[in-house]
């Protein structure tokens, strides 16, 4: 078993799938010589050769194009799109191929591909390197968003998305890369999609979270368990489809709510989780749902980028609220 880093954890489940599944194929900027700017793919055309890990040039409409075209004729492709900010060129053949396919077909064709993508801020990077724009994903029909927050989850439900027979959209909180580490079972083992993961138990407020943000929150957690208040954390893991039935549970355990985004607070997702508690979960709250997520704004470049995201004390500031409330 090894201790591996999110991005560790994200290789090691590429190399496991495309070991035991020949149709499984790999490519993208710098993915296949260079192993990935962030070396998620390292070593993987050595061990599977350049005919299936491959670069391709700097057009990401042409490597979503060519994921929905191999993914309807028997293959499973894993296209990485270097950073998430690189991705809107690739909107069209997302939302206008790979989405539709099943039911433009009535179901004779499915797109089984997985498009990979580094998200988030917390790297110093310069612009379009930054972005947390898992909103406009979640808003397709047709298509899964899945984001791990810990090297287990990203090995087992990276695994569970190749194997699923519809487009997964799968972003990785790159400011979480080599936070830590876990032991992670190389085992082909998967875990299930759209189930939100509940990763500390807690009786006072739910902290509900997605991405690199876990960190924080867990974090927060720590500091407000000293101060007598116990928080419980869920992590949604798969923000399309969310699952309703662990947040109503958790929040029904609790009484109370709040939810940590690094996406813009307008228009995000957490908009969408407090809808589902005001609509099914209303007679459980004791107080008004909390939301704490990055600012209204461009990401900022490296000086103030940790002015940007969610802090510590922010959740903590967030939480006092939601307890007084």
């Amino acid at each position: 078993m090894a201790n591996l880093t999110l991005v560790e954890a994200v290789n090691q489940a590429l190399a496991w799938e495309m070991a035991h599944d020949d149709s499984v194929v790999v490519f993208g900027e710098d993915v296949g010589v260079n192993g990935g700017v962030f070396r998620a793919t390292v070593g993987l055309q050595e061990k599977f050769g350049a005919e299936r890990v491959f670069d391709t040039p700097l057009a990401e409409a042409m490597i979503a194009g060519l994921s929905v075209g191999m993914a309807t004729q028997g293959f499973k492709p894993v296209p990485e799109i270097q950073f998430m900010g690189f991705i809107y060129p690739a909107l069209d053949q997302i939302i206008n191929h790979a989405s539709r396919m099943r039911n433009r077909t009535r179901g004779r064709l499915t797109c089984p591909m997985v498009l990979r993508a580094p998200f988030g801020t917390g790297i110093r990077a310069p612009e379009h390197h930054s972005e947390s724009t898992e909103a406009l994903f979640a808003h397709m029909p047709g298509v899964r968003v899945v984001i791990p927050s810990s090297p287990v989850r990203a090995y087992g439900l990276l695994l569970s998305a190749i194997r699923d027979p519809d487009p997964v959209i799968f972003l990785e909180p790159k400011r979480i890369y080599r936070a830590f580490r876990q032991e992670v079972p190389d085992n082909g083992e998967g875990l299930p999609l759209d189930k939100a993961f509940v990763t500390r138990p807690g009786t006072d407020v739910t902290l509900i979270n997605w991405g690199a943000s876990a960190l924080e929150s867990w974090n927060a957690a720590g500091e407000l368990a000293d101060e007598g208040i116990d928080c419980e954390v869920v992590d949604l893991a798969t923000v399309s489809p969310i699952d309703k039935d662990t947040i109503l549970e958790s929040v029904s355990r609790t009484g109370r709510a709040v939810i940590v985004h690094e996406a813009a607070v307008s228009g995000g997702l957490g908009g969408e989780v407090a809808a589902i508690l005001a609509s099914e979960g209303l007679y459980s709250l004791e107080a008004p749902v909390v939301r704490v997520g990055g600012y209204d704004a461009v990401p900022p470049l490296a000086r103030m980028e940790y002015g940007y995201i969610p802090s510590v004390q922010r959740i903590k500031d967030a939480v006092h609220e939601c307890m007084e409330g």
